[in-house]
């Protein structure tokens, strides 16, 4: 079942890409007490990742924030090094990086896809989310091979 707005997001363990290396942190404890802009994507390094999804949301970063946005988030299932890595490339210091190395959190959200095609395995879809003290307030998922609902631009309008 794909989670909703409304819906208290699953408790699972996430890893936070930090310079000191990667940091487990439960889902529940990181969404809690602030208001977070996710953004999910298939694949870190992959195309529309790295050429429109992570850079618009690094572009727009103050504008979201100013919205009323305490944290900006990416997650992918990929690991904590590699999602570091990603954010160093794309300059992502305001845009925390989470890595979902197993698909816990996009398997619990309902929210994943096959990239067996693309030698990709079990991946998260492509969405945006805004999560107010661990509830889903909107949410915003793609269809497959499409990007709008989920770029920073349109969830700057919606906010």
């Amino acid at each position: 079942m794909t989670i909703s707005v409304g819906d208290t997001l699953p408790n699972v363990k996430l890893v936070k890409a930090t310079a000191q290396g990667p940091e487990a942190v439960q889902s529940a404890e990181f969404f809690k007490g602030k208001r977070v802009a996710l953004f999910a994507v298939p694949g870190a390094f992959t195309p529309t990742c790295s050429a429109k999804h992570l850079p618009g949301f690094v572009e727009k970063a103050d504008a979201i924030k100013a919205k009323g946005i305490d944290e900006i988030a990416c997650i992918s299932v990929n690991d904590a090094f590699v999602m570091k890595a990603w954010g160093a490339a794309n300059g992502a210091d305001t845009v925390t990086m989470l890595a979902d190395g197993n698909g816990d959190f996009a398997k619990a959200v309902g929210l994943t896809m096959d990239g067996s095609g693309f030698g990709m395995g079990l991946r998260s879809q492509r969405y945006a989310m805004v999560v107010k003290d661990g509830v889903v307030e909107q949410l915003h998922v793609e269809a497959p091979g499409d990007f709008k609902v989920s770029s920073a631009e349109y969830l700057l309008e919606q906010l």
